[in-house]
């Protein structure tokens, strides 16, 4: 077999498996959108889920799951911000940092529901918090961290290092370098990598399960009062997500109309998701083109 030949062979090859990767993802997302899109409708995306009767809606896990996703954000961002500076323009190369990178990437991998138990026995037993939204935002993000730190990271360590020497020459100190050129330079890696991270937060249910409850009370949308127990702001309630309920109603199976819901509940999450990513590339090339045209 000639050389010409075995390339062709190869090529076909990769480009069937890509083909059957492709088509497996696309039917499983045609799948799922196909058999919910018929039932989301503004009274499901704004209703309250019912146990013993059907026409429930997703109303209040939709809102759990932006709220606790606003929080875990509000909680991971800066840390691992900051945490990525440190390890890319402030920690020395020893077995120190090194053991930090390892034990990043471990965490990275962790499975959620390990993180969820972890934060069922600190944030909901010792702390006292309870099944509420404090507990899973704290649960998420420590399932967030390690992932954002590392993105955080790569994107800076992508800049050039003839940026880091330009802004030095100038008079710059290294707070100001890191700050004034480095971060802003990798802006649109820090950026997707957060949306994405985002999307990953709000399709979460195992870490949640055993923190943030799977209830979801009355909400009293007219009372925006975080001391009061129905307003939808108090971040000690319990509050069962969107991904907690499809799993809780497939579950159970007491609900009449379990099949529709769940089925239109999966679709709005994968639909979220989809919007998260392509929000990230958007986002990330729009920048990407201000950044260089600048």
């Amino acid at each position: 077999m000639n050389a010409k030949k075995a390339d062709k062979i190869a090529t076909g090859t990769l480009y069937a498996i890509a083909g059957v990767i492709v088509l497996i993802l696309f039917s499983l997302l045609a799948f799922i959108l196909v058999r919910g899109v018929p039932h989301i409708s503004w009274n499901f995306l704004t209703n309250r889920s019912q146990t013993f009767k059907t026409g429930g809606g997703i109303g209040p896990q939709l809102f759990n799951s932006f709220y606790l996703l606003i929080l875990t954000m509000l909680f991971s961002v800066p840390i691992s911000l900051g945490a990525g500076i440190y390890l890319s323009e402030y920690a020395k190369k020893n077995w120190v940092t090194d053991l930090v990178r390892t034990a990043i990437e471990v965490l990275s991998s962790l499975p959620s529901i390990v993180v969820g138990l972890f934060g069922f026995l600190i944030f909901v037993i010792q702390m006292g918090w309870g099944f509420s939204i404090i507990s899973g935002a704290l649960a998420l993000t420590l399932f967030n961290l390690p992932l954002l730190t590392r993105t955080v990271e790569d994107s800076l360590r992508a800049i050039p290092a003839t940026q880091r020497e330009a802004g030095l020459a100038l008079g710059l100190s290294r707070w100001e370098t890191v700050t004034k050129i480095v971060v802003p330079a990798a802006l649109p890696g820090i950026l997707t990598g957060v949306i994405l991270a985002a999307g990953r937060v709000f399709g979460e249910a195992a870490a949640l399960i055993y923190t943030a409850g799977q209830s979801a009370p009355a909400l009293n949308f007219a009372d925006w009062n975080p001391m009061h127990i129905a307003s939808p702001l108090n971040p000690f309630r319990p509050a069962e997500t969107l991904a907690v309920h499809i799993w809780k109603i497939n579950g159970e199976g007491i609900m009449p109309d379990a099949a529709a819901v769940s089925a239109g509940a999966s679709a709005v999450l994968i639909i979220t998701v989809l919007l998260f990513n392509l929000l990230a590339r958007y986002l990330g090339r729009v920048i990407y083109k201000k950044s260089t045209s600048a």
